[in-house]
């Protein structure tokens, strides 16, 4: 159906391969090249503000990562291909109306400037797809499509979680500096204080997030503590949306129309509180809790960002100083 010329390019990938045959059939979950080991990851995550156990990627399959021509490591992730070890008895696909929106949304959010995954190619497998697009209990069956992600790490923050919540302290060890070495390989040698200065950075990573999410308007939807990327990034594209008319309360997830907990309003305080989750789950690497709380104090940020404040220049200027 389509492709992005500018990530194929970040991909060292030319207009001949982009439309070859070979590129929609790897591109749509049919095949694998030499030296691809296809993986899904296990994460937890808390749920709109519960814990919700080990999830994982339900429809998501980590096709493995490349480095381009400038060095860059780039992971390559295929959403709708078919049902993976966390599925939860669902079928793992995607259809076609909410692919093209995370196709053209990621794109688009990367052009306004604000951290977020991209998309690489959208196909169409020409199957059909049963869902029930208003949660009426009126289920049609749908065109099915596969979108590819693109991302340097799709590693979340219930990556960490659930190897806590499982008590795996070793194996959560070996995951936090996994993940310094390969995404932040600049911080050093993995250490307690490296860990704590890995900790800071996530969460400046994530407080620049949440102010060009404010900045433009956006609003994700479900802030879950398994849809918040380690680098900051604008990840899972559900039931996203944009600010119309200005109103902190507005959502676009229609399932939590009453609570309201990932409205417009609340996105920084509900950042600031994922974050508080991360910090339990790599609390036992640590075992002090002074250095989380210097961290966090650190994105003060957040305490800028009360209705009052979201458009005021001065404030803006101030978060950046």
């Amino acid at each position: 159906m389509a492709y992005s010329k500018e990530v194929a390019e970040l991909l060292n990938l030319d207009i001949d391969a982009c439309e070859s045959n070979s590129f929609t059939e790897l591109f749509a979950g049919n095949k694998l090249l030499a030296n691809m080991d296809p993986y899904a990851m296990c994460y937890g995550g808390h749920q709109f503000g519960n814990w919700a156990g080990q999830l994982g990627d339900g429809r998501a399959i980590n096709l493995g990562e490349i480095l381009n021509h400038k060095n860059q490591r780039w992971a390559l992730q295929l959403k709708g291909a078919g049902p993976t070890p966390y599925s939860r008895t669902a079928d793992g696909l995607a259809v076609l109306r909410s692919s093209v929106r995370e196709f053209l949304c990621s794109e688009a959010m990367h052009h306004l400037d604000v951290p977020t995954t991209r998309a690489l190619s959208l196909i169409m497998t020409g199957e059909n797809v049963i869902r029930d697009m208003f949660y009426n209990g009126n289920p049609k069956a749908e065109p099915g499509a596969v979108v590819c992600r693109v991302a340097p790490s799709f590693i979340r923050f219930g990556n960490f979680q659930i190897l806590t919540a499982r008590r795996d302290v070793d194996l959560l060890k070996k995951m936090v500096d996994y993940t310094i070495r390969t995404d932040f390989p600049h911080l050093g040698e993995p250490s307690p204080t490296i860990y704590i200065d890995w900790f800071t950075e996530v969460c400046k990573k994530t407080a620049e997030m949440i102010v060009h999410w404010q900045r433009v308007g956006f609003v994700h939807g479900v802030m879950n503590t398994d849809n918040m990327s380690i680098l900051g990034l604008t990840i899972d594209y559900g039931p996203y949306g944009w600010l119309e008319n200005f109103d902190q309360n507005w959502t676009p997830n229609t399932s939590e129309s009453q609570e309201q907990r990932y409205r417009f309003g609340n996105q920084p305080k509900i950042a600031f509180w994922n974050l508080g989750q991360l910090a339990n789950s790599i609390y036992p690497l640590i075992e002090q809790t002074e250095p989380f709380h210097k961290a966090l104090s650190v994105c003060n940020v957040f305490q800028y960002l009360i209705p009052s404040y979201y458009f005021s220049p001065q404030v803006i200027q101030g978060i950046w100083l």
